[in-house]
């Protein structure tokens, strides 16, 4: 998945105004024409675009230049505005001036003028005047706006399933949504964030599957820490332990720890815990673990999602009224 590219954008510049006389009469005067305006780069969302992955090896956007202005008082045409299309949910920053966010574009047909392009120049008929009324200068066009972009993708879920690797999150995503994920027992079978539509009482809302975390993500080890940010725009957060792991508190906690490392904020998010495999754990470890979370005051709802042992309607109850 391709999340995060820099870019070179630039707006189109102005054309030239021009220097010209009417030829027509004995005493003609100036008509020269403005030149046009130059144009736009414009961002713009769009709901069949799912990653950055177009601007891997595309990575200068220049809008085209004004046209000149001419005799006769004709105006330069101005140059077309170039239009970049994102998936929503991707944040513009500006590299020139220390990634600065210049929009976030959070919504659907969401359009941004990130350069504007340069006006035209006037022509020598705007400068005729009582003392010079032949003029045999105009103006030059205006240079467009340039700008080093970076473009970097958050994903727009409503709830994101988090966890450590191999706990079940992309078969619990399989089972509630439409979604696919690639699924098999072994960890780091999620290499990117997977998105799927759940529907549940005359409701819907996006689920994300994040990668699975490990200890040292949010410092960069493992897979799960490019990904974290996709979490940053989620609502809720979906706490997926395997409970037949003798450290199943202990990995709870591992991805509760980098989740506040990496955002303060994203820990303070509502959080429910699933117990998953739990066909496979003891009933020790089931003793144990629920006790944890009942000291903790936390609510534990318990699956089993590869046997079908499952209880994830009232989980899916429950978003909805947190929703």
């Amino acid at each position: 998945m391709i999340d995060i590219v820099d870019i070179e954008i630039k707006s189109g510049d102005g054309g030239n105004g021009a220097v010209s006389f009417c030829t027509l009469t004995a005493f003609g005067g100036p008509d020269g024409g403005n030149g046009g305006r130059g144009g736009n780069v414009i961002f713009k969302t769009d709901t069949n675009v799912s990653t950055l992955f177009d601007f891997r090896h595309k990575k200068k956007f220049f809008a085209e230049n004004g046209k000149n202005g001419s005799s006769k008082g004709a105006n330069g045409k101005s140059g077309e505005d170039l239009i970049i299309h994102v998936p929503c949910g991707t944040i513009i920053k500006n590299v020139s001036n220390d990634n600065e966010i210049m929009c976030d574009m959070d919504k659907p047909d969401m359009e941004f003028v990130a350069a504007r392009g340069g006006k035209g120049g006037l022509g020598n008929s705007c400068f005729k005047s009582s003392v010079n009324r032949a003029p045999r200068y105009a103006q030059k066009g205006f240079p467009g706006e340039y700008f080093k972009i970076c473009l970097e993708l958050k994903l727009l879920a409503d709830v994101g399933l988090i966890g450590m690797p191999n706990a079940g999150k992309s078969t619990i995503l399989s089972i509630v949504s439409n979604a696919r994920p690639k699924i098999a027992n072994y960890p780091f079978t999620t290499l990117s964030p997977v998105l799927g539509v759940v529907k549940q009482l005359d409701k819907s809302f996006v689920m994300a599957d994040i990668p699975g975390l490990i200890e040292g993500a949010s410092e960069g080890i493992g897979l799960g820490h490019q990904f974290l940010k996709h979490v940053q725009r989620c609502k809720i957060l979906l706490h997926v332990v395997d409970v037949s792991d003798e450290n199943s508190i202990q990995n709870f906690e591992t991805v509760n720890e980098e989740i506040k490392k990496f955002d303060e904020n994203l820990h303070k998010l509502p959080m429910i815990v699933i117990a998953n495999k739990i066909d496979s754990a003891s009933i020790e470890q089931m003793s144990i673990f629920t006790r944890y979370m009942k000291n903790r005051k936390t609510r534990l709802f318990k699956i089993s999602a590869k046997k079908g042992i499952i209880d994830l309607e009232k989980v899916l109850k429950k978003i909805c009224c947190m929703l």
